[in-house]
């Protein structure tokens, strides 16, 4: 199967350098940021969610909604095709890891748990996301 041309990708060298530790460690290898501690788990700022790695464009401040969890929740992508999802069986869990659709950046996690309209809880690290505010 061809790869989308729409696809980024980069060497683990160009990746350190362009990416905190933090965000390396969460966006590349899959890591988590504690709850309650990243920069957007209780933002209610309106704008745009960027993929903190490539700048594809992944949720909007209006689907975002405290789920409780301690990280930035959201109901639903901006589009469809923004997010990808893969199966997830690290630490004993089975779960859908949440990666940008671009780049296969580590985002977070979605459940099926969350609010309507979906009933989905795509639940992000601050660190994998940047906030793009939206003009007054």
């Amino acid at each position: 199967m061809a790869e989308s041309p729409d696809k980024l990708r980069k060497s683990d060298e160009e990746w350190r350098a362009e990416l905190t530790p933090e965000q390396y460690n969460i966006c590349r290898c899959g890591g988590t940021e504690a709850p309650f501690t990243g920069k957007y788990w209780d933002t209610k700022t309106p704008g745009i969610y960027v993929c903190a790695c490539c700048g594809n464009e992944l949720f909007s401040s209006e689907t975002k909604y405290d789920s409780g969890s301690g990280w930035p929740s959201f109901f639903a992508p901006i589009r469809e095709d923004a997010v990808a999802t893969r199966l997830d069986t690290s630490h004993g869990m089975i779960r859908d890891e949440a990666i940008c659709a671009r780049c296969e950046a580590h985002l977070g996690h979605v459940f099926n748990d969350g609010p309507r309209p979906t009933g989905m809880r795509w639940c992000m690290n601050s660190a994998s996301l940047r906030l793009i505010p939206k003009e007054a």
